[in-house]
């Protein structure tokens, strides 16, 4: 082998392992990033608690293949949304043990205001 091979052998050995960094540090986290979204997205439940992308917080009143419908508010308002339009769920809790924490919030409060 010359030295022009060596040197030109050297530098796509360089350039592949760039490659392979690139992939481990940036594609890679993202792809699961993404994949981990779509599962939160698919595991949607009519009466879950959801935050859009846009910032609309509601319940889930309905759901069809790449739809739901979104219900805020104490007046019901219902809007029709994408599936993708979802940045985090809040799962509805039918264990009644988020009433009990709430329960336990309240007695906590009601025994800090007759301290005082």
């Amino acid at each position: 082998m010359t030295a022009e091979s060596t040197s030109m052998l050297t530098t796509v050995i360089m350039l592949l392992l760039m490659v392979v960094l690139l992939y481990f540090v940036m594609i890679r986290p993202q792809n699961k990033k993404e994949k981990k979204a779509q599962e939160m997205r698919n595991s949607i439940e009519v009466g879950d608690g959801i935050v859009t992308i846009g910032g609309l917080v509601g319940r889930v009143a309905s759901i069809k293949e790449d739809t739901f419908v979104l219900e805020t508010g104490s007046d019901r308002v219902k809007l029709r949304m994408k599936r993708w339009a979802i940045q985090s769920v809040e799962k509805l809790n039918m264990d009644g043990d988020a009433s009990a924490d709430a329960k336990k919030d309240a007695k906590k409060d009601n025994k800090k205001d007759a301290a005082k």
